[in-house]
């Protein structure tokens, strides 16, 4: 009997799930969440995994866009999902009946942009995802890189437009104002879009909004974009330099073989990445970073769920071999 990963990548506003057989992902599924407490998205969490599961299911990997606790399975602390200090691994293992093993979401990305297939292809790798918020993951020597406490890789947390000339001034609630979450993220270009209706009502997002669409959001940014509205490209462009602000700090630190662009934004594609990829190389110091591609994800939204399987994949085999 073929033996069978079920993967979950946990956002804040949708659950993906799917299988992993023999290096293939089946049964792929998304679920709405609008979770207000751990207990409730526990429930969710579950359900997700019960849809898809079955008799040949030996192990479930779950990511969240939590700090993880990775030995344990803790999660930590949240910004966009109610978790804090969570033992959501005890509680999904005793819930599903199953070994579960939980990451950082954007780490898993980022391990699954570093494979093809099974076979890993990239040693040094930088992943952002750009979703409700923007999460960071880190493959580096061909392995997961977690830090001393499980939390490295929280990208969008960097700081890339605070005023410092009076010093550091008081910190806020996270994301803290000037992060790169604060000013890349989902929910960012949400509040851009919201301004450009009332700018701009004749571009694409003031004629939808007009139409009876109460809500603008990022998704009707990339939709009018990909259809040539000037106002929803430049949106856009801006997100995207701000991005790239970020790209180049990662760059400068790691320098990586690839830095890897995924999560819901990521659905934009060029108009996303092109000016992303122009200001990272105008901020990226001479001589770091010559070899490194700045592309999207291979595996698109996906990612963070393929990634998430291919934890269990890895946990499960490494303790048979330990056991």
């Amino acid at each position: 009997m073929s033996e069978e990963y079920v993967g979950v990548d946990v956002g804040g506003t949708k659950i993906a799930v799917a299988r992993l057989r023999d290096g293939e992902l089946s049964g792929h599924g998304i679920e709405p969440t609008d979770s207000e407490t751990a207990e409730a998205m526990v429930d969710e969490i579950c359900a997700a995994v019960e849809g898809v599961s079955g008799a040949e299911t030996v192990a479930v990997g779950v990511g969240v866009p939590s700090v993880i606790e990775f030995e344990t399975g803790r999660a930590r602390s949240s910004v966009n999902v109610p978790l804090r200090d969570v033992p959501l691994r005890d509680v999904l293992g005793e819930r599903l009946g199953l070994p579960v093993f939980v990451d950082n979401d954007a780490t898993l990305a980022a391990l699954a942009e570093a494979h093809d297939g099974d076979e890993l292809v990239v040693d040094d790798l930088v992943m952002f995802t750009i979703g409700t918020g923007v999460g960071g993951g880190l493959v580096l020597g061909g392995r997961p890189y977690r830090g001393a406490t499980g939390a490295a890789g929280e990208l969008g947390h960097m700081l890339v437009a605070v005023n410092l000339e009076g010093g550091a001034p008081e910190p806020g609630d996270f994301p803290q104002e000037g992060s790169l979450e604060s000013l890349a993220a989902g929910r960012a270009l949400d509040r851009l879009a919201t301004a450009a209706v009332a700018e701009h009502p004749d571009c694409y997002l003031g004629r939808r909004h007009a139409g009876g669409d109460a809500e603008i959001t990022g998704v009707d940014v990339v939709t009018g974009a990909k259809q040539g509205d000037e106002v929803a490209i430049e949106l856009l462009r801006v997100i995207g330099e701000r991005l790239g602000i970020g790209i180049a700090n990662a760059i400068n630190a790691f320098d990586p073989e690839v830095v890897a662009i995924g999560g819901g934004v990521s659905s934009a594609g060029e108009l996303l990445l092109e000016p992303a990829r122009e200001a990272a190389l105008r901020y990226v110091l001479p001589g770091v970073g010559e070899r490194t591609e700045i592309r999207l994800s291979n595996h698109g939204p996906g990612a963070g769920v393929l990634g998430a399987a291919l934890l269990a994949r890895q946990e499960f085999k490494r303790g048979e071999a330990g056991g």
